[in-house]
């Protein structure tokens, strides 16, 4: 049952990269007659419906054989993020018929897929803290609510590219590019990662967690930073360069770093190739768009996202941290961030009701609304300690 849903999940990656090519290709269609989609568009709606499909057999597959929610780590989540991302992206564009949302929500959802398999895969027990329905509750709804403000970036992503003027310098100009920055850091991690899961790089330090007991600590890339009172056991091993204090997860820290310099190598290859700004190279797919049906399309993404990521991240898990810890709030670095963006994108919608933020403002706020989101998945998750830390497994 693991191996089908792997397998299922395998396919639905597959099927998405190819429904993200015939999106790319409607646009470059040079017999289109309008704007609206057409044949190409309508063939990559189609794959994308059955790679959802498929990754729905992975979620079910592995629900059976994990006995639980397939969403108790940062793999499950991760994976289930993008399924619901791809499953926001379907209804939306049945709605609004915008093939190039296509172009840059499904790149979103592979990268999303691409990441979380470079997390352990296993199937194994709850641990106790996460034995309750409300995980099924309080994860999913959480993630769906997060997938459907993720439209939401995409929408400005393409709001930006084809507004922004890139013959001139500008502050607009210089933060688009380092957006797309961050995006291609992702896909150096997963590159990194894969090559050094490849080479099957393993290093194992002892150490003294933070509760003070001795533990064993397995690293799969060169430990640039290592663990508290850390000592390397696996000979002709990469020292650390640093020792980390018990807050800072180090191993986690060490993906972060290595993320980051694979990242600056791989944008520095794509502007030598490009020989110009990714930002400025994706321009001409957003040549016939229409930018006030983006900016609705952004719009009504967060007006049905934010009260779905309120009830599943705010609302369901405090009702779960009273009956599991005693307290529905407790500072935790994951509730934090949780309250921080909610509050950003309460903000937003009162900008947007009540100051009038339409537009290009509008969509710089839905870019960053995302980088907040994907600051909780990823530094929150693998760098900050807290009581969410089996989250980071």
């Amino acid at each position: 049952m693991v191996s089908l849903s792997s397998n299922l999940l395998y396919t639905a990656f597959i099927l998405y990269l190819i429904a993200t090519v015939f999106f790319a290709g409607s646009i470059k269609d040079k017999n289109r007659t309008n704007r609206g989609p057409n044949r190409w568009a309508s063939i990559g709606l189609w794959i994308s419906i059955i790679g959802f499909i498929a990754q729905l057999g992975y979620f079910i597959t592995r629900w059976i054989a994990a006995g639980h929610a397939p969403v108790s780590n940062l793999f499950e989540f991760t994976t289930f993020f993008g399924m619901s991302l791809v499953g926001a992206f379907i209804i939306l564009y049945l709605i609004y018929k915008t093939p190039i949302l296509g172009v840059f929500t499904l790149p979103v959802a592979l990268i999303l897929i691409a990441y979380a398999s470079m997390f352990p895969r296993e199937v194994s027990p709850l641990i106790p803290a996460l034995q309750s329905d409300w995980l099924h509750i309080h994860v999913t709804t959480a993630a769906v609510g997060q997938a459907i403000l993720a439209v939401s970036f995409a929408a400005g992503i393409i709001y930006l590219v084809k507004s922004v003027d890139q013959r001139k310098q500008s502050k607009q100009r210089f933060w688009l590019e380092a957006v797309m920055f961050g995006l291609v850091c992702t896909l150096g991690f997963i590159i990194i990662s894969s090559t050094f899961s490849a080479m099957g790089y393993k290093a194992e330090f002892n150490w003294i967690d933070k509760n003070g007991q001795e533990a064993v600590l397995e690293y799969h890339m060169p430990a640039l930073t290592g663990p508290n009172e850390g000592q390397l056991v696996t000979d002709g091993k990469f020292k650390p360069l640093a020792e980390m204090p018990p807050i800072i997860n180090a191993k986690k820290l060490n993906t972060v770093i290595w993320s980051l310099a694979s990242g600056i190598i791989l944008y520095l290859v794509l502007r030598a190739v490009l020989r110009r700004r990714i930002g400025e190279a994706l321009q001409p797919l957003t040549k016939n768009i229409n930018l006030d049906l983006v900016d609705e399309i952004g719009y009504r993404s967060v007006l049905i996202g934010f009260p779905v990521f309120t009830l599943g991240a705010l609302i369901f898990a405090m009702i779960w941290a009273q009956i599991a810890w005693t307290r529905f709030w407790g500072w935790d670095p994951k509730e934090v961030w949780a309250l921080i963006t909610f509050l950003f994108y309460a903000a937003y919608l009162h900008l947007r009701l009540s100051k009038g933020w339409h537009g290009e403002k509008s969509a710089w706020l839905a870019v960053i609304g995302f980088i907040i989101i994907m600051f909780n998945l990823v530094a929150v998750n693998l760098v900050i300690a807290g009581l969410h830390s089996y989250a980071g497994s």
